[in-house]
């Protein structure tokens, strides 16, 4: 990397070495006042108003070593598949008091509306269509009234019947195992999911349906709902196995949010899923973020980087990918945007069970970003 290029975004190794030692080390410690101290200081003062956030555990365990980290904001775990006592008022305060225990945020939690392949997934009649699912859709909108009554604010859900697809990994920085995907690779068989061929007006129908049924309950209890993009996007037309991929597209997203206008109504923006869908997502990612953060659509980010394009891409190392990320964080900033930027998926180190070591690499380099931008 040049100078010129250093100062107009990257950073160099001893750049990054001050800025974490600075902003991640001074995080350990343990313990809520520490927590509660390092994200004073690490999340900054002023305009950048980020933080650092994740989505992976709210056990005791996991957030032990969230505080020490000082990641200070989550969204949990789902807290049961179905609407029971850990989705009643009672149960959903429980869990923010213990995460708020640790000097933690509970900004958010998972609907029963996953990213899983449509014969793993909780609720599967509404995006089937099937007559269930204004039954499943009444539960829905309990959860979200639940969890407005136990003080939290938002919820992120996906809306697919395909799941993530991807192909064989390929090999990465230092050996590590980066998740692939290629078009011409991926297999489509059998031809049909369980759905049947489902092409984009239907598609749209469905999510419709929801959305008319589920933002208005959101607006009532001012809950915000955070809806992934579908990863990866399809071919337009020929979508994967028979289904149409209406929210893998940045066209799709911007009708998504046009459906129910509502400040309630966003995305849970996943930088790395909405890369994949562009051509030549180093250049046209920002004006993305631009259009979706101006509107006030951004909700929650995940963080995360990849080398290609849209039905040909790895998902890297935050710092071995083809988007600057110092200059996409520049951007939220920029836009208002003053919600958790969280890691999303990362590669796998051998030996690096669960992903831990990955994920703190990454937490560490997002913090030091942001001490960078806030400098």
């Amino acid at each position: 990397m040049s100078e010129g290029e250093r100062r107009a975004g990257g950073l160099d190794r001893r750049d990054f070495a001050r800025l974490a030692g600075a902003g991640v080390l001074g995080a350990w410690g343990g313990g809520p006042a520490v927590a509660r101290a390092a994200s004073t200081t690490a999340e900054g003062a002023g305009a950048l108003r980020l933080k650092v956030g994740t989505q992976h555990g709210s056990s005791d365990e996991i957030l032990t070593v969230l505080a020490a980290l000082g990641v200070n904001h989550i969204c949990s775990d789902l807290p049961s598949p179905r609407l029971d006592e850990r989705w009643s008022v009672e149960g959903l305060t429980k869990l923010r008091e213990r995460v708020e225990g640790f000097g933690i945020a509970l900004d958010m939690v998972p609907l029963p509306l996953s990213s899983h392949y449509i014969t793993r997934a909780e609720y599967p009649a509404i995006m089937l269509g099937t007559p269930e699912r204004d039954r499943n859709i009444a539960d829905i909108c309990q959860m979200v009234r639940n969890t407005a009554r136990a003080g939290i604010p938002a919820l992120k859900y996906n809306m697919t019947l395909i799941g993530v697809v991807r192909t064989e990994p390929t090999l990465g920085r230092g050996g590590a195992r980066y998740s692939t995907f290629s078009y011409a690779k991926a297999p489509q068989e059998p031809p049909l999911t369980e759905a049947g061929p489902v092409p984009a007006d239907v598609y749209w129908e469905r999510i419709a349906y929801f959305l008319d049924r589920v933002v208005p309950v959101a607006e009532e209890h001012k809950v915000r709902l955070a809806c992934h993009p579908q990863d990866p996007g399809m071919p337009p037309g020929k979508g994967y196995r028979g289904v149409e991929t209406v929210l893998g597209s940045v066209e799709g997203l911007k009708r998504f949010v046009s459906i129910r206008e509502s400040p309630y109504h966003g995305l849970n923006f996943c930088q790395g899923t909405v890369s994949e869908m562009l051509q030549d997502p180093a250049r046209e990612i920002f004006d993305v973020i631009r259009y979706f953060g101006t509107r006030g659509k951004l909700f929650n980010v995940h963080f995360r980087n990849i080398q290609g394009r849209f039905l040909d891409f790895r998902e890297t190392f935050i710092d071995d990918g083809d988007v600057d990320m110092l200059a996409a964080l520049r951007v939220y900033r920029d836009v208002g945007y003053d919600g958790m930027l969280m890691p999303d998926h990362v590669p796998r180190i051998a030996g690096d069970t669960g992903g831990r070591q990955a994920f703190a690499y990454t937490f560490g380099y997002m913090k030091a970003l942001m001490r960078a931008l806030d400098a």
